[in-house]
């Protein structure tokens, strides 16, 4: 009776659930994504960031696998700290959209597990939103949605922010950009929805709006309740950050 041969494999990665989004205004960008880290069943950790804040003018969103995220999200810090030591100023964000691209397309081969979503506000004051695959590959986009539960909030994005599959009223038009006060109960209802069909969204909503320099949508913003600015002064970009629960079942 002949042996038959056994094959060896291993695999490094791992889906850690959680989803994340991104929406681009006029003057600002809101980033957003939930805590909840899971693996399968089993909850990990009911609090696990997904958005982290680069600079005044720049926010990044990671999901996928929790340890290459994180691990990514250090290095762009440092790459941002030798930038700013180099040239005595923040990266503008066409230039760290860039940046990511190099670093995640120079391990294709061996890849950072993650789908990144960089949000911020533009030289020129507009916002923006970058959206990457694991091997570098990205795009500006309006709005981006990433994550365990991208296929139930990409279509309700499509919807409300670009319009697809409605009609305008005869004589009108849509909106180019939506208003700041339209966009962050749009972005509260994706992460309700999406918490309530799928097990690895839930326990908590981060919500990252960066704010172009005067922008008007500020004092819409300051209406929020449990909101914090995490930005030292009023000059220039504004970074805020807005705190909810989800649902924890």
């Amino acid at each position: 009776m002949s042996q038959q041969p056994t094959q060896q494999s291993f695999n490094p990665y791992t889906e850690n659930g959680g989803t994340i989004l991104a929406i681009a205004g006029a003057d600002f960008t809101v980033i957003a994504g939930d805590t909840r880290q899971s693996e399968g069943y089993s909850i990990q950790t009911r609090y696990a960031p997904k958005v982290f804040r680069l600079t005044d003018k720049a926010t990044l969103a990671v999901n996928g696998f929790a340890a290459d995220g994180n691990m990514f999200v250090k290095k762009v810090r440092q790459r941002l700290e030798w930038y700013r030591h180099a040239h005595a100023k923040d990266m503008p964000i066409r230039a760290i959209a860039r940046l990511i691209q190099t670093m995640l397309y120079a391990r294709r081969f061996f890849p950072y597990y993650v789908y990144n979503i960089l949000g911020g506000i533009e030289e020129d004051g507009t916002g923006a939103v970058y959206s990457f695959d694991p091997v570098g590959s990205y795009e500006r986009e309006a709005c981006r949605a990433a994550g365990a539960a991208q296929s139930l909030v990409q279509p309700f994005l499509d919807n409300q922010i670009y319009f697809k599959n409605q009609t305008a009223a005869p004589g009108a038009s849509f909106p180019k950009h939506l208003p700041l006060s339209t966009v962050l109960p749009l972005v509260i209802d994706s992460f309700t929805g999406a918490t309530e069909r799928h097990i690895e969204v839930g326990d908590g909503l981060e919500i990252y709006v960066v704010l172009a320099n005067n922008s008007s949508s500020l004092q819409s913003l300051l209406n929020m309740r449990g909101i914090q600015e995490l930005t030292a002064t009023n000059d220039g970009e504004r970074v805020f950050v807005i705190r909810k629960e989800l649902k924890r079942d």
